[in-house]
């Protein structure tokens, strides 16, 4: 299975505790969108995840974390989006300069 993290919130950004929290737990309680009385439990141990896909415009949160997903033994990748919009636009995101910054970083960590 490939854990897409997440198109509905940027978990990287904002909820990256409770992501490594969910994967030591090896399971996640997922709300159905279209029927919200609906919980399904997904199991995230290792050997059911075959990668994570961590979509995020800023990913600062995660730099510490990486240690931790790499022992518990996930593949991963992340999807970085970068736009020209500044904070009238984005108004929860850091200074471009410094999301600049932190993508040369994680590129430095983890490679092109």
């Amino acid at each position: 299975m490939i854990l897409s993290a997440s198109r509905r919130t940027d978990i990287p950004a904002y909820f990256s505790e409770w992501l490594v929290n969910r994967l030591h737990a090896g399971f996640v309680l997922t709300r159905n969108p279209m029927n919200h009385s609906q919980v399904s439990k997904i199991a995230l141990s290792p050997d059911v995840v075959d990668c994570i896909v961590f979509w995020t415009k800023d990913p600062v949160n995660m730099l510490d974390k990486l240690d931790i997903i790499d022992k518990l033994g996930y593949l991963y990748y992340f999807q970085f989006t970068i736009t020209p919009y500044d904070k009238s636009v984005e108004k929860g995101l850091r200074d471009k300069e410094d999301i600049i910054k932190t993508f040369r970083e994680l590129s430095c960590r983890i490679g092109k």
